[in-house]
C-alpha cells in the first residue's frame, strides 16, 4: 500500500494504480474521455490533468495526466489547482470545437458523458464561431446509428471494438485533421459485440438504434434490474420501458458476471415482449361466445385437473419460481422437466460434474485470468458470447504478462502493453464440428466430429496422468494434437476447460472434466466451464422432475388426461409426431406462456404470462449462480407471472401447499425450505416489507418529466402507478434517493454523473465490486472429495450408409427461442441450410445452393446445401433453432 496526498488530504491506496481510477475509486471528480476502466488507459484525450508536487516544499508543481501516471508512495497532487483546472476546461474547449450544437435532439442527451464533463470542468460558453468540419455517417446496421459529426476523437471505439472484442471491421482513418472512425464502407458490423459501442462511446457518435424505433428520453424511462435471458451465462442487465413498451436493454455492472459490457442478442432481442405474437387475453377452446376474464379461468380449470390424472411440464426458460409453484401444483410425482432427451442429458451430466467433481466453475471474470484455454465441441460465439469475450482476454493475458516484464510496463498502459505484445497469443485450443470466430487466436484447431473430439480429449486426459485406459485407434495427427495439448496445459498455472452442448455431446462434456481434475491433481489452478442450452436449465435440473419422454409415455398409456405446459414450446422439445400423439391424447392443456407459437395452437385453455418484463424470479445460470430479476412493468390486461397464476390455480383447488403462498416472497421462502439446494436464495435481494429511511426504491429517476400529451387521446390524466406487493421497488419517482443495495439498483446515476459512467460511484473500487457485493450466489460448491474420472474410452463414429447423423449449429441470431421475434435479430438470422463435407455432396450429387431432402423419424426435410471441408464424413450440420428446422433432440440420424 501506499500514502498519496491530495489537495492537502491523505489516502492509503493500492501502489502502482492508474492516479485516474485511485481518484475516482475514492470518489473524486477527476474529468476523462479515452480511458476506460476495462480498456486502460492511452493518455489521448488529455482531460485528466491534474498538478503533480516534488514534495510538500513544492507550490508550483507540473501538470500530469493522472490517466498515465502510476500511484507511488508519498506522490503529492491537487485536483482543484486552479491551473489543471483552466487546462481541463481548455481541453474542453477545443473538444468542443467541432462538436455540433445537437444536444436537444441528440439521442444521448441528459445521459451524456460528454456533457457532464463538460459541466463539471466548467465549460459554459464556446469560443469559437467558425465553420465546423463535417462528415458523412455510415450504415452499421440494425443496432447502430452512426452521427460521426459528435465524435470527440477519445478512440474509445476502435480500442474496444478492435484490441478488446477482436472485431475487424471497424477502424479509424485519418488525414491531418480529419479523423473517422467508421467502416471503409457502408455496412453491418460484424461483431456480435458491436452494440456496447452505444455506451462505450462517451458522446452520441454511436447509438442505439432499436431505441431510437420508439425513443423516450433514459430520464423517462421506468428501469429495473433484471437478468438476460439469452443464454445460460446470466449476463446481468438494465431493463427499461415506458407507457407499458420495453424500450431498451442497457448492460447493469456485475463485478463477477458480465462486467460492463453484452453480446447483441442480449442487448437487442428483447422485442418479444412487444411482438404482435403475445399472448394477452385468456382464452379456452369452444368457449368463444362470450368474454373469458381471469376468474372464469380458473372456475373452468377447477374441476378440470385432477389430482393424479395431471402432469405438469416445467421450462428452463421460466423461473424457479414459476417451476416450483408448478410442482407442488401437480405433485413432484407428475412434474416433467420440459427438455429434449439430449438437453436433458446434458444437464444431468452436468450437475453431476458439477456437484461431484473438485474442480470449481470460474466466473467470466475469472475465466478472463486464465493462462491456456482448452474449448471442446463449443462454438462459443454463438453459444454462450460473453464467454468467448473473455477467453479473447484470457488468450491474451500470458504474452501481455511476458511483454509487461520485458518493456517494464503496468497492465492499465494498455497502448505500451500492446505495442509489446504485437499479436503474440497464448495457449489456445480448440476441437469443434466446424470453424469458429476464435480459430484466429487458438494456437491450434481441430475439424472433426463430436465422439473424435471426445476421443481426443480422453487421449489428453490420459496423457496429463488422469487414472484412464489407453486409448487406441488416434491417427498420428490426432495423437500429436494430444500431446501437443497436454504440453500447453502443463505449461500453464491457471488453465481454463470448456464444453457444453455446442455438439450435443455428454462426450465432451465428461473428457472436459477428466482433463481439469487431472491438472488440478497436479496443483494447478484448473476450472472448468460447461455451457447450457437456456438461461434456467441448470436451475430446473437441480428442482428434479422426470424426463419429457416419460410424460409422452404417461399420456399415451391413458395414466394422465390433462397437461399444463409452463413456458415451453413442446414442438422444440420433441419430434412433430410424438408431439401431435401427445395433444391427441389430452383432455386439456392448459399452457402458460406470452408468445403465440405451435403448442398454443393446440392448447384447450391458454393463460397469459409475463415475460422477464413483466416478472419476478429467480434463475441459476451455467456456474450454479442465482440471480434474481425484476418486473419493470406491470402487465396488462390478463397478464401476470405464471407462479402468480399457478398460486391462484392452487387455491381455487385447495392445493395444501399453494394455498398458503400469495407474494413472491412466500414462493421463494417455500422453494428454500422444500428444497436443500436452494437454501439461501431467500436472501438474494431484500424482502418486500425493506425500506430505507421508511422508503421503497424508486424504478423512475428523479428526473423523471412524468406528465406527456402521448395517451391524451385514451385519458387526458395519466395512468395511476400499480402497487408493487412482491419486491422492495416502487413503480414511480417517490423513494429513496440514496445507493440501494446492489441486487436492486434499477439504474446507474449520481449527482454530476448522467452517464453510465456513473457505475464508479456504486463500486468498492473502480472495475471491482459493487459496495456491498456483486449480485448473485453460488449454488454449487466443488467437491473435496476424489474426482470421479470417466473411464469409458468413447466410441469411434461409424458412419451409416444412405444416412447422415445431424449436428446442432448454433446461431446467436436465430437459434434462441424468443429473440427472433425481434425484427433486428431476425434481420441478421442465416436462411435454413444443411452443412455437407465435399465427400459426402459428391456422393449424394449435390453442390453449394442445391436442396438435398432427408428424412427424420418420419418426417421429410428439404434443405438448402452448403459444403464445407471442416464437416466429418457421414455427418451433416443442421442450423438449431432456426424457423423453419423443426429437427429436435439433434444429434440424430437422418435418412436420405
Amino acid at each position: 500500500m501506499a500514502i498519496i496526498h491530495i489537495d492537502g488530504k491523505s489516502y492509503e491506496v493500492k501502489e502502482g494504480k492508474n492516479l485516474l481510477e485511485t481518484c475516482l475509486s475514492l470518489g473524486l471528480d477527476v474529468p476523462y474521455f479515452c480511458w476506460h476502466p476495462a480498456l486502460g488507459a492511452v493518455g489521448a484525450c488529455r482531460q485528466c490533468a491534474v498538478k503533480s508536487f516534488r514534495d510538500e516544499k513544492d507550490n508550483k508543481g507540473k501538470l500530469i495526466m493522472s490517466c498515465m501516471e502510476p500511484v507511488k508512495d508519498q506522490l503529492r497532487i491537487s485536483v482543484s489547482d486552479q491551473e489543471a483546472a483552466r487546462f481541463r476546461e481548455q481541453v474542453i474547449g477545443w473538444l468542443m470545437t467541432n462538436h455540433p450544437h445537437d444536444c436537444a435532439v441528440c439521442d444521448e442527451g441528459g445521459s451524456c458523458h460528454l456533457q457532464d464533463m463538460t459541466v463539471m470542468t466548467g465549460h459554459s460558453y464556446r469560443n469559437y464561431h467558425f465553420s465546423k468540419r463535417t462528415y458523412k455517417n455510415q450504415y452499421l446496421g440494425p443496432f447502430l446509428n452512426h452521427e460521426m459529426n459528435r465524435c470527440i476523437q477519445c478512440y474509445r471505439c476502435v480500442r474496444f471494438y478492435k484490441d478488446f472484442a477482436g472485431g475487424k471491421d471497424l477502424d479509424v482513418f485519418a488525414a491531418h485533421n480529419h479523423v473517422y472512425f467508421g467502416r471503409h464502407q457502408d455496412g453491418t458490423l460484424e461483431s456480435v459485440f458491436s452494440g456496447n459501442l452505444a455506451e462505450v462511446c462517451p458522446t452520441g457518435v454511436f447509438t442505439d438504434k432499436t431505441l431510437k424505433q420508439h425513443y423516450t428520453r433514459k430520464w423517462d424511462m421506468t428501469s429495473a434490474p433484471s437478468v438476460c435471458q439469452g443464454c445460460s451465462l446470466g449476463c446481468n442487465i438494465i431493463a427499461s420501458e415506458r407507457y407499458g413498451s420495453l424500450r431498451q436493454i442497457s448492460n447493469r455492472y456485475n463485478g463477477a458476471v458480465n462486467g460492463y459490457f453484452l453480446c447483441d442478442r442480449g442487448r437487442y432481442g428483447y422485442e418479444f415482449v412487444n411482438s404482435d405474437h403475445r399472448i394477452r387475453q385468456v382464452a379456452i377452446r369452444g368457449l368463444t361466445d362470450r368474454t373469458i376474464d381471469h376468474n372464469a379461468a380458473l372456475e373452468y380449470l377447477r374441476d378440470k385437473l385432477t389430482p393424479g390424472r395431471t402432469i405438469g411440464i416445467g421450462s428452463p426458460r421460466a423461473s424457479l419460481e414459476s417451476n416450483f409453484a408448478l410442482q407442488q401444483l401437480v405433485g413432484p410425482d407428475y412434474f416433467y422437466l420440459g427438455m429434449s432427451d439430449t438437453e436433458q442429458d446434458l444437464a444431468t451430466q452436468a450437475l453431476k460434474i458439477l456437484r461431484n467433481g473438485p474442480v470449481r466453475t470460474p466466473s467470466m471474470q475469472e475465466a478472463a485470468t486464465a493462462d491456456a484455454v482448452l474449448i471442446l465441441g463449443e462454438d462459443l460465439l454463438n453459444t454462450a458470447p460473453m464467454m468467448a469475450l473473455s477467453v479473447r482476454q484470457a488468450v491474451g493475458r500470458q504474452p501481455a504478462q511476458e511483454a509487461m516484464n520485458t518493456a517494464h510496463v503496468l497492465p492499465w498502459q494498455d497502448a505500451a502493453v500492446r505495442e509489446a505484445m504485437q499479436d503474440k497469443h497464448g495457449p489456445c485450443y480448440i476441437l469443434n464440428v466446424q470453424p469458429t470466430g476464435l480459430d484466429e487466436i487458438a494456437a491450434r484447431t481441430w475439424h472433426t466430429g463430436p465422439e473424435n473430439i471426445a476421443r481426443i480429449g480422453f487421449a489428453v486426459s490420459q496423457l496429463l496422468g488422469a487414472p484412464v485406459p489407453v486409448i487406441t485407434g488416434l491417427t498420428a495427427e490426432e495423437q500429436q494434437l494430444a500431446q501437443e495439448i497436454a504440453a500447453g496445459l502443463q505449461g500453464s498455472a491457471r488453465p481454463l476447460i470448456i464444453a457444453g452442448y455446442g455438439s450435443g455431446s455428454e462426450g465432451a462434456m465428461r473428457q472436459a472434466a477428466n482433463i481439469s481434475w487431472a491438472l488440478q491433481q497436479q496443483g494447478k489452478h484448473a476450472m472448468l466451464v460447461l455451457t447450457l442450452p437456456e438461461c434456467n436449465t441448470l436451475g430446473l435440473e437441480m428442482l428434479g422432475g422426470h424426463r419429457l419422454e416419460s410424460a409422452v409415455d404417461a399420456v399415451l398409456h391413458g395414466e394422465a388426461d390433462n397437461l399444463i405446459i409452463l413456458e415451453n414450446d413442446l414442438y422444440r422439445r420433441l419430434d412433430r409426431q410424438t408431439a401431435e400423439q401427445l395433444f391427441a391424447h389430452c383432455k386439456e392443456v392448459v399452457l402458460l406462456d406470452h408468445l403465440y407459437n405451435a403448442t398454443a395452437e393446440k392448447a384447450t385453455v391458454l393463460l397469459p404470462a409475463g415475460t422477464f418484463a413483466e416478472s419476478d424470479g429467480t434463475m441459476v445460470n451455467n456456474e450454479g449462480r442465482a440471480q434474481r430479476f425484476f418486473q419493470v412493468f406491470a402487465g396488462s390486461s390478463a397478464v401476470q407471472e405464471s407462479w402468480r397464476w399457478l398460486l391462484q390455480l392452487g387455491a381455487v383447488t385447495g392445493n395444501a401447499c399453494l394455498k398458503q403462498l400469495t407474494v413472491l416472497d412466500d414462493v421463494t421462502h417455500a422453494l428454500a425450505r422444500t428444497h436443500a439446494v436452494f437454501a439461501g436464495i431467500e436472501e438474494l435481494a431484500p424482502p418486500a416489507d425493506f425500506r430505507i429511511a421508511g422508503q421503497k426504491i424508486p424504478r423512475e429517476p428523479h428526473r423523471y418529466s412524468g406528465r406527456t400529451a402521448m395517451l391524451a387521446n385514451v385519458n387526458v390524466s395519466e395512468p395511476k402507478p400499480p402497487e408493487d406487493v412482491d419486491t422492495a421497488l416502487s413503480f414511480t419517482m417517490e423513494g429513496y434517493r440514496g445507493e440501494p443495495p446492489s441486487s436492486m439498483i434499477p439504474f446507474f446515476w449520481w449527482p454530476g454523473w448522467n452517464s453510465v459512467q456513473s457505475v464508479n460511484k456504486f463500486q468498492a473500487e473502480v472495475g471491482g465490486s459493487l459496495h456491498d457485493g456483486d449480485p448473485g450466489l453460488r449454488l454449487i460448491a466443488p467437491s473435496t472429495g476424489a474426482a470421479p474420472y470417466f473411464t469409458d474410452v468413447p466410441e469411434h463414429f461409424v458412419p451409416l450408409s444412405g444416412h447422415l447423423l445431424l449436428l446442432p449449429l448454433y446461431h446467436i441470431f436465430g437459434s434462441d427461442e424468443l429473440s427472433v421475434y425481434t425484427p433486428v435479430i431476425a434481420e441478421r438470422m442465416p436462411a435454413p441450410y444443411i452443412l455437407l463435407c465435399p465427400e459426402d455432396a459428391q456422393r449424394y450429387q449435390v453442390a453449394e445452393s442445391h436442396q438435398l431432402q432427408l428424412a427424420v423419424n418420419g418426417h421429410a426435410y428439404t434443405f438448402t446445401v452448403k459444403v464445407h471441408p471442416a464437416v466429418q464424413q457421414g455427418m451433416a450440420g443442421l442450423p438449431a433453432g432456426l424457423p423453419g428446422v423443426e429437427v429436435a433432440g439433434m444429434p440424430v440420424l437422418g435418412r436420405l
